[in-house]
């Protein structure tokens, strides 16, 4: 590696360096201790200092010195990890440069020469390595050249960063390098001449944590399926989890869980991925939880700056968040204030006047007549450019209609009555449900109001005093919107937040739904599209509408606006046309309670956005077939038990019967467990706080009933106290009748039990529970959610060893180290090939058996390291036919049972099943025309047999082979009948391949010689029952007539024994010279065969002898990767 010339005063300082090689101008040197001649204890001295002291040439052994004669100033210009790299830059130092150097007068004019060209390398090979995009490309290309040198990873392994630090092995650190790629975290130690390597795959890590042991206060602990491993003595140890985090999470979901993950368009080729990109992601993904956006909103600038709250007279203190189609603001003081404004809403964003008392403000106005000045903003000149680059990038993308001020003034009282708006203008957005005029008039909406409007009823005690609180509910809100705003773009604060939890009223609660969600926004972009999607999905009948027909009627079936066609049908139409927009999605259960609940409160086209808006951004992957969100929710909700409620955490051990039982809470919003009117107000809080909300009020839940749950003495138990408390939380202030809740465990027929009051409990959950930030919260779930994936991971694994294992002598124990390089094996292929089809080999929806397959590459991989037939150059040609075997659907996939099993066949099977199973890889559909050993002897004439038989036994010998082989065939015979059909008879074709099979498996066997002689005289044996049975097959059967004529001809045989096959390595010279035989109808059987094989116990003693199948899994898990490397650099050149 090229090295920035930087000078250094002596070539030689403390003697640590031995000179190599040198010329006029140039100087190779050795570090101390490395190579021949080094003295033990000096390179193990010097290796020590390097680990310790950190120095540069620590992991360089080899270095390049610039000396210009005379002077006694030298500079380092390249340096190596091994000889053969250095000298490489030596030899081009000597043709590209030394030659002209002479040609210089002046020694300044040498050393600005060589430092010049040496400079230009480095840039070339910084653009080619993109080092430029580190914040210190010098380093970081040192960095790299170390990193590939020590792992020997393929190009595509892209080296994000590097640290410094300690890996702990039990209480003794030892200080390296760690380095973390795109797929592995890998760190190196070289200390006291003990070298050190750890290579952990992302993709295997169960655990990552921050943590602390007896001698350091903070490290960071990996766990895998083995080991923990703890790294500590950090610079910044923030940075290095937070990257790592990032690195686990991205890699974990896009191999394990590509059912719905989707990465970011900057993070598709992992190959150009930075620490960088790293940090953007990981902001992005903090902005888009934050204020609960889309997911393709792309961060693009996070300014800090102040904005001026008109409510409070000054300029808060915070930070703007520009993306593609928003600008965000939120306060530095949680909750004190945040602002969304959808760039849609915006009218025009405005430079003012710089002055002292407002630095640098900028002016953004929104068309429903408010404007919010920001202060103290950095780069304002760039900032407001690509500001107002966007705006009419969203304008030009989505037209904005403007109304006018009669339409204005109607607007302005929408939140001033109690009544329900049954006009479709909201918030200055005029809502077409025709689309755009130029569209052709589609038949309205069958909804065009809410469910709870058509089908409202009065509560039957108090109604007037219930009517009351709703209109001084209203009465605040209104004032509030007059304050704060009345649009989405609508100042948050904790005011806000406190009318939220006192339960909105059923006259605004569609509405701010709408806007705290900001459903508001998708619903005026797309005019007419939901109802286009509902004319392309009815009608339409497959599993989604099935599934979506048979819970229509389960959905709040006690109210009655699902008790008649009305509800239903408009129920129908939502979820049929979301299954349709979102197919990854399509129906999940639990999506019709809470489609039914929008639909009461929110007109269809509304209640279909909302439903948009909870299934992709609320509650990002809890609709899908694996409910990976709502399990990595649930594990963080445990989290949150043992650090907020520790004394029911100490008496409920197994925290996953709590977790079972909140499930529901989280997947319906505790609308499936808690009376409607009561769960009705946890949904406000969710669309206003979103997942923090149901965290809280689950703790609160809890709490509440923690002395009862103490008490308990089994898991049925529990869940009886905590369905008879919810079902007893009641709303005193709902202006609607009760609601039976038919979800409901218990009635009141016992004994009265004491109601809970749906607002307290809220209120008692945020004042006690309401300090979780979205953050934390975030943090947590990226936590578990590698512990969910993982535990997914381990539940397939067991699943598919408990099919296998009865079906297999290979111990349990082997067979898990099987199964685990089967998958590392498709994972590899996924690492660095990202076009690779294996990626759409990993399906979580299949079966379990069927979740990992692998394709002929990966079967041949893996046969090269763990099978014992291994044939030399023929292994390959073997490996394919086994897999065309094993493919018995053709659809070029195999599973892991199909490859245990065969493996189990060579390693622990009796000598026939072996044979069997040669002999079927050597039939079609595994031997084909087109096999790659088309040059063999097949093409050519085949094999004569003009030669006789010889068996090469002693005269001492008394066995009577004849009588011996006749009753092998006839006790064959009988076997055959009782088992499957008769396999084909294979040619003369398919049997000389057979035969170079088994000369090509003898190879370096200790009993080579003798078993090349056996299979000489096997082969030439089966050649003659081939020809007697061609010649005897027009007078029908010739199985004992023609066995004891090649006796009687082998008998009278004195060739010399090895007069056949005497060298196989010269087969096709031989096959030339050969006598041309007609394949005709010349046949074995399989029977022919193993009979033969019999008559040699060298052979019978091949196949029967014990293989040891550990040496060959351990030696597997460490050429793994070394293999793939390989086969990479082949296909690069």
């Amino acid at each position: 590696m090229w090295l920035k010339p930087e000078e250094v005063l002596l070539k030689n300082a403390l003697k640590l360096w031995v000179t190599h090689k040198s010329s006029c101008y140039f100087i190779l040197q050795r570090r101390r201790g490395h190579g021949e001649g080094g003295g033990r204890f000096t390179g193990r001295l010097v290796g020590a200092l390097d680990a310790v002291l950190d120095s540069n040439a620590r992991v360089a052994p080899f270095r390049i010195l610039l000396q210009v004669p005379g002077s006694q100033v030298y500079s380092p210009i390249a340096c190596g990890a091994t000889l053969e790299e250095i000298n490489q830059h030596w030899e081009w130092l000597e043709q590209n440069l030394l030659h002209t150097l002479s040609v210089f007068d002046n020694k300044e004019d040498i050393a600005s020469f060589v430092k010049g060209k040496i400079k230009a390398l480095i840039a070339e090979e910084t653009s080619s390595k993109l080092a430029e995009q580190e914040e210190e490309p010098e380093k970081f290309r040192e960095a790299l050249v170390k990193f590939e040198a020590r792992f020997n990873f393929p190009d595509a392994e892209k080296l994000i960063t590097y640290y410094s630090c300690c890996c702990w092995k039990g209480r003794v650190p030892r200080q390296g390098w760690l380095y973390l790629s795109i797929n592995h975290l890998c760190f190196y130690s070289f200390f006291l001449g003990k070298e050190l390597k750890l290579i952990i795959p992302w993709v295997d890590v169960q655990k990552l944590e921050r943590t602390c042991n007896v001698f350091m206060t903070d490290t960071i602990r990996i766990t895998t399926q083995n080991k923990e491993r703890d790294f500590s003595m950090f610079l910044n140890l923030d940075e290095v989890f937070k990257i790592m985090e990032q690195l686990a999470d991205m890699t974990l979901r896009r191999l394990l869980d590509n059912e719905i993950f989707e990465l970011d368009p900057d993070l598709q080729e992992p190959t150009q991925i930075t620490k960088r990109d790293l940090e953007a992601r990981a902001q992005n993904e903090f902005f888009r939880a934050f204020f609960r956006l889309p997911r393709k909103e792309k961060l693009h600038e996070v300014v800090d700056c102040s904005l001026w709250t008109p409510f409070n007279r000054c300029h808060t203190v915070g930070r703007m968040f520009a993306s593609d189609s928003y600008v965000c603001f939120a306060s530095k003081e949680d909750g004190c204030c945040n602002v969304i404004l959808p760039l849609r809403e915006v009218v025009s964003i405005e430079k003012m006047e710089d002055t002292s008392l407002l630095p640098n403000p900028i002016i953004i106005s929104i068309r429903s007549k408010m404007a919010f000045q920001f202060i103290e903003l950095k780069d304002r000149e760039s900032l407001v450019e690509n500001l107002l680059m966007r705006l009419k990038k969203v304008h030009a993308n989505s037209p904005v209609h403007y109304d006018n001020l009669k339409n204005e003034d109607a607007i302005s009282s929408l939140f001033q009555s109690a009544s329900v708006c049954d006009d479709q203008k909201f918030g200055n957005l005029k809502l077409s449900q025709n689309g755009n005029k130029g569209d052709k008039e589609t038949s309205p909406l069958p909804n065009s109001e809410a469910l709870i409007a058509i089908f409202h009823q009065s509560g039957t005690q108090s109604p007037d005093s219930r009517m009351s609180r709703e209109q001084i509910k209203a009465s605040l809100w209104s004032d509030h919107f007059v304050e704060y705003g009345r649009t989405v773009c609508m100042f948050r604060t904790e005011k806000i937040r406190k009318l939220v939890a006192m339960g909105i009223p059923e006259s605004l609660r569609g509405k701010l739904w709408l806007l705290f969600s900001d459903a508001v926004t998708d619903l005026a972009s797309h005019p007419g599209y939901y109802g286009n999607l509902v004319e392309e999905s009815m009608g339409k009948c497959c599993l989604v509408t099935e599934e979506i027909e048979r819970d229509l009627h389960r959905s709040l079936p006690e109210h009655p606006a699902f008790q008649n066609e009305t509800g239903i049908a408009a129920l129908r139409r939502v979820l049929t046309a979301y299954a349709h927009r979102n197919p990854k999605i399509g129906y999940c259960q639990s999506m019709n309670i809470l489609t039914s609940v929008l639909l009461l409160y929110a007109k269809e086209e509304e209640a279909f956005w909302l439903l948009v808006a909870v299934c992709e951004r609320m509650l990002p992957d809890y609709f899908n077939h694996r409910v990976i969100g709502a399990q990595v929710d649930q594990s963080v909700f445990e989290e949150l038990i043992r650090e907020r409620l520790p004394e029911l955490a100490e008496h409920m051990k197994d925290l996953s019967t709590l977790a079972s039982i909140s499930l529901s809470w989280f997947l319906t919003l505790f609308l499936s467990i808690m009376p409607l009117e009561s769960a009705v107000n946890v949904v406000d809080c969710f669309f206003y706080d979103g997942i923090k909300a149901i965290f809280q009020l689950g703790l609160a839940v809890l709490e509440a009933n923690a002395v009862e749950l103490c008490s308990s003495k089994d898991d049925g138990q529990a869940l009886m106290i905590l369905s008879r408390f919810l079902d007893h939380v009641k709303n005193e202030e709902s202006p609607g009748p009760p609601i039976g809740n038919h979800h409901a465990f218990f009635s009141d027929d016992q004994e009265p039990y004491p109601v809970t009051d749906i607002a307290d409990l809220i209120r008692d959950s945020y004042e006690k529970f309401g300090d979780q930030s979205v953050e934390l919260i975030e943090h947590m779930r990226c936590k578990h959610r590698i512990r969910v994936l993982q535990g997914h991971e381990d539940t397939t694994k067991q699943n598919v060893l408990r099919v296998v294992i009865p079906e297999v002598s290979i111990l349990p124990e082997d067979l898990e180290e099987l199964y685990d390089l089967f998958k590392r094996e498709h994972m590899i292929s996924c690492y660095w090939e990202q076009t690779s089809p294996a990626f759409q080999h990993h399906d979580p929806n299949r079966p379990y058996a069927e979740q990992y397959l692998i394709d002929a590459q990966q079967f041949t991989n893996l046969y090269k390291l763990v099978s014992p037939w291994t044939c030399g150059a023929h292994t390959e040609i073997l490996a394919e036919r086994t897999f065309r075997l094993l493919d018995e659907n053709m659809d070029h996939l195999i599973a892991f049972k199909g490859f245990a099993i065969c493996l189990d066949i060579m390693y622990n099977g009796e000598m026939n099943e072996k044979i069997k199973l040669l002999y079927r890889l050597h039939l079609p559909p595994a031997l084909t025309e087109n096999d790659k050993d088309s040059q063999s002897p097949l093409k050519n004439p085949l094999l004569s047999t003009s030669r006789p038989l010889v068996f090469g036994k002693s005269n001492g010998d008394a066995i009577d082979y004849q009588k011996q082989l006749k009753q092998m065939l006839k006790d064959l015979a009988k076997e055959k009948d009782k088992t499957e059909k008769e396999l084909p008879k294979m040619s003369q074709r398919e049997f000389i391949q057979f035969c170079k099979t088994l000369y090509s498996m003898f190879h370096e066997d200790p009993e080579e010689n003798d078993l090349y002689q056996a299979i000489a005289t096997v082969t030439t044996l089966l050649l003659q029952i081939g020809e007697v049975g061609q010649r005897s097959s027009s007078s029908g059967s010739c199985s004992d007539e023609y066995m004891e004529d090649v006796q009687t001809e082998a008998s009278a045989s004195t060739s010399d024994q090895d007069s056949v096959f005497a060298d196989i390595g010269k087969m096709p010279q031989r096959y030339s010279q050969a006598l041309s035989v007609t394949e005709g109808d010349w046949t074995v059987s399989l029977e022919h065969i193993l009979a033969s094989l019999l008559t040699e116990q060298s052979l019978v003693n091949f196949f029967e002898k014990p293989l040891d199948i550990k040496s060959k899994l351990e030696n597997a898990k460490i050429n793994q990767y070394s293999l793939k490397t390989n086969e990479m650099s082949r296909q690069s050149e």
